[in-house]
């Protein structure tokens, strides 16, 4: 095998034997630290730890045909898990029947949602995300997962609950019931996970679940009260149809969209950073096909939403993978466990598979993100601050729709808020500047000189009106006369039918009420020729100009001129 066709797997031209070995053994590195993650993800979901197992089969798979990215890991991940939980066990006891059948046909829907997002080209849908909502949301919601397993840490029975205030009065009512034993262990476990993570290269969590196992079975400590996974179901699960149910979709709906977007956003998140110098461009759409794929197949064999995850996509990569066969090498892994391995499960605490969550959960509270934007942006570490406190405080899908309304006002504003600056002459510079930015730039007499830096449209035209008016009726105040308003138009790309109504209503009125020359100076092209399409050739031919500030004025300006 010198070499193998790309074909559906996206592989490399020049992919070999050699490659192939990378991948086998990338492979094998995910599968030992995807095996307690998945368990341990599905538990937080609410779910029998077998189904993380399950989600780790058969959407590997499918993304690994479909995908576009190369090192992208794909499973159950603390994110989806409990979005899921949020937004299920309102409706259901969390583990029971009933509950599970609604997980899957939420998995279902999440599917479908993302499918038809990526067919219709939707993927640009995520620019209206920003950042900051994003980096708010999801430490919050790290630090709602990390209080939701401190029932499983202690041994102690907590509220079902996605908020702040609730959880934290139920650790606060039930902490006299912490369970000693359980929560050794489940220290120990954590120590080992975060003290030796960056000390060693071995993988600790297969480490802490062998470990934890051999203790509980050999000292007999599930008779000491310490819950245990208890038994695992052996063999690959069999085709079954989520049940549509039309009444459970719609109360679904909220969780299905939030879920669809935040696993949409993770994944190509993760595919951009990891992402090569000899990777293919990324397709967000065919990122969101696959994975809409990937959740659909996923869903007919008992498996929930699988998104990309941060942690096992970094270890892949660094693990030497190549392509997605790395993730069929997993795949196949854990569909060997099903098979052979399930038994040993048995006497996994679950204060073990809590500590696996702490630890990973950790590295998702972003608080440099919040100081760099409190730095360059302060409006924008308030963006993060009210998603954070909104995803905390009310819940977890209201946050996230009250972080994206917040940030979009601010966006809405924005754009209806232009920079708009007066400029004079600089005599040190030999130039025009903006006269608030620098004291040397004095204005010229007789003119208001104005540089608008944005496009010209239907949601900002009133306060380009105003300005423009503002800064006429303070110069008429100051200026013994005033003859020209010279508007430098270099910074603007584009004007729709309200702009050049707007500078028309300027044109108008000053010349007729006030005999002042209103200029447009270095028109861009595209700008220059929506107008003529608008008949200024005819009505205004004077008034439009292709020149700099600078030129225009030396053109229209007498030899004695200060400045020049």
């Amino acid at each position: 095998m010198s070499k193998l066709p790309g074909g559906i797997l996206n592989l490399p031209q020049d992919y070999n034997h050699h490659l192939l070995k990378l991948d086998i053994a990338a492979g094998l590195t995910v599968f030992i630290m995807l095996v307690p993650q998945g368990m341990a993800y599905a538990l937080l979901a609410g779910l029998p730890p077998v189904m993380g197992l399950y989600t780790a089969t058969i959407p590997l798979i499918i993304y690994a045909l479909f995908g576009s990215s190369r090192q992208l890991a794909v499973g159950p991940v603390a994110m989806s898990s409990i979005l899921i939980f949020s937004g299920v066990s309102l409706y259901a006891e969390p583990e029971s029947s009933e509950y599970i059948t609604l997980v899957l046909l939420l998995t279902l829907m999440v599917g479908v949602m993302q499918f038809l997002l990526g067919a219709v080209n939707a993927g640009a849908l995520i620019k209206f995300i920003s950042q900051n909502v994003i980096s708010g949301f999801t430490s919050a919601v790290a630090i709602t997962i990390g209080l939701s397993q401190l029932g499983n840490f202690f041994g102690i029975d907590m509220a079902n609950q996605n908020r702040l205030v609730p959880l934290v009065v139920s650790l606060f009512r039930n902490i006299a019931d912490i369970h000693i034993p359980t929560t050794v262990i489940g220290a120990v476990s954590l120590l080992l996970l975060m003290g030796l993570r960056k000390r060693t290269k071995l993988p600790l969590p297969l480490l802490v679940v062998v470990l934890s196992i051999m203790t509980v079975y050999f000292f007999h400590l599930d008779r000491a009260g310490i819950k245990i996974v208890g038994e695992v179901p052996q063999g690959f699960p069999g085709i079954t149809v989520p049940s549509l149910d039309v009444s459970a979709m719609q109360v679904l709906l909220p969780t299905a969209l939030t879920i669809a977007l935040i696993a949409m956003m993770e994944s190509l998140s993760i595919t951009k950073t990891l992402a090569g110098k000899d990777s293919p461009p990324l397709n967000v759409n065919k990122e969101l096909r696959a994975l809409g794929l990937a959740n659909m197949m996923g869903s007919f064999f008992s498996a929930y939403v699988a998104a990309g995850s941060f942690s096992r996509s970094a270890v892949n990569h660094r693990s030497g993978a190549v392509s997605q066969v790395s993730m069929i090498i997993t795949a196949i892994g854990v569909v060997l466990t099903l098979f052979f391995l399930t038994p040993l499960f048995y006497y996994l605490p679950q204060t073990v598979l809590a500590a696996i969550i702490l630890s990973a959960v950790v590295g998702l509270i972003n608080i440099p993100s919040l100081r760099y934007a409190f730095q360059i942006k302060p409006v924008d570490g308030w963006v993060w601050i009210i998603t954070f406190a909104a995803t905390l405080l009310i819940g977890i899908q209201w946050g996230l729709l009250i972080g994206v309304g917040v940030s979009l006002c601010i966006l809405i504003h924005r754009i209806s808020h232009p920079h708009i600056v007066e400029i004079g002459w600089d005599e040190k510079s030999k130039s025009y500047r903006d006269v608030e930015r620098f004291s040397n730039a004095q204005h010229v007499p007789g003119k208001v000189l104005l540089r608008i830096d944005a496009r010209i449209h239907f949601s900002n035209v009133s306060y380009l009106e105003k300005v423009v008016e503002t800064a006429i009726m303070e110069a008429e105040k100051n200026m013994d006369t005033l003859h020209d308003v010279v508007i430098d138009m270099g910074g603007v790309n584009d004007i729709d039918t309200a702009g050049i109504e707007a500078l028309e209503r300027l044109i108008r009125k000053y010349k007729s009420r006030e005999n002042i020359n209103v200029w447009f100076v270095q028109l861009k092209g595209p700008v220059r020729d929506l107008l003529l399409r608008a008949g200024w050739k005819e009505r205004f031919p004077d008034v439009m100009s292709y020149l700099p500030m600078d030129e225009f004025l030396k053109e229209k300006q007498g030899p004695n001129d200060y400045m020049i």
